[in-house]
């Protein structure tokens, strides 16, 4: 399966969540921009849902495509932040809740790539190995 995400990707990473103590013990949150971004990308991702969640091992192929900022051009690899392993984490838990498949501990193969681009979104394959 394969399918493109036409949109301004999400730069906010799970890594972001963040924590308050309450009562002496520390809780943790995301704040509202986490949440908008996993809003966002479930919101996409539910319309190429798969019929049946895959069951074995998985290849997922995501590439990144921002929008053009400053003098690059596109197909330019984006060297800024965030990071692609950070940006694949939100992307996998929120494929998981969609349901694509059941833990994103299947996935045994990632192909992470960022790149600029006059259309901005995320491609994704996924691929039952």
């Amino acid at each position: 399966m394969e399918f493109f995400m036409a949109m301004d990707p999400p730069t906010v990473t799970h890594q972001e969540k963040q924590v308050r103590v309450v009562n002496g013990k520390p809780k943790f949150y995301e704040p509202q921009e986490l949440k908008e971004a996993r809003d966002k990308l479930e919101a996409h991702l539910a319309q190429h849902k798969p019929e049946c969640k895959i069951t074995g091992a998985i290849e997922l192929v995501t590439t990144w495509c921002f929008p053009i900022k400053g003098n690059h051009k596109d197909g330019e690899p984006m060297t800024n932040k965030p990071d692609t392993d950070n940006l694949v984490k939100l992307l996998k838990d929120c494929m998981t809740k969609v349901g694509f498949w059941k833990d994103d501990a299947q996935v045994t193969r990632d192909i992470i790539e960022k790149f600029w681009a006059d259309i901005p979104g995320i491609y994704i394959r996924v691929t039952e190995l």
